[in-house]
């Protein structure tokens, strides 16, 4: 995996939470509009994501005048180690590079980074499992309320 395809799994990571956390918030159906204005990007972007999010049961969408998208599931049924795993079609790894082979370290260090990333993958994925999107609700309802003005 290159260092840009794991910069792009962690922000489509970042925007499914997003994502789903503003629907758990929001009364009703969320638009793929209104969602792309909470996220600051194209709505194609944000239909693509709920494409994906709706394959696997997470949400489901809705057509018509009052259309839009809801949670599938109670936000506590939904782990962020399920949900990364998804988006990042099971990979968490660390970037390979390509080094000179004819160097002793370039012959090694590929070996030795990809078992710390190993290592790194699995600790992450332990730590997500242990949180859920209510978890994330919860923080973000709370943060929300700090930042109310007085």
């Amino acid at each position: 995996m290159s260092v840009t395809d794991i910069a792009m799994t962690n922000v489509r990571f970042a925007v499914s939470v997003h994502v789903l956390a503003l629907l758990a918030v929001t009364e009703g159906p969320c638009t793929s509009e209104f969602i792309a204005g909470s996220v600051s990007t194209n709505p194609v972007v944000i239909r693509r994501l709920l494409g994906t999010l709706q394959r696997a049961g997470l949400v489901i969408g809705r057509t018509g005048p009052r259309g839009g998208f809801l949670l599938a599931r109670p936000a506590r049924d939904i782990r962020l180690d399920q949900l990364h795993r998804l988006i990042a079609e099971g990979n968490v790894s660390t970037a390979s590079h390509s080094p000179n082979f004819r160097c002793p370290v370039g012959r090694v260090v590929t070996d030795v980074v990809d078992r710390i990333g190993t290592r790194a993958e699995k600790a992450f994925l332990e730590a997500l499992a242990r949180e859920t999107l209510a978890d994330v609700v919860r923080d973000v309802r709370g943060r929300m309320e700090s930042c109310k003005p007085k």
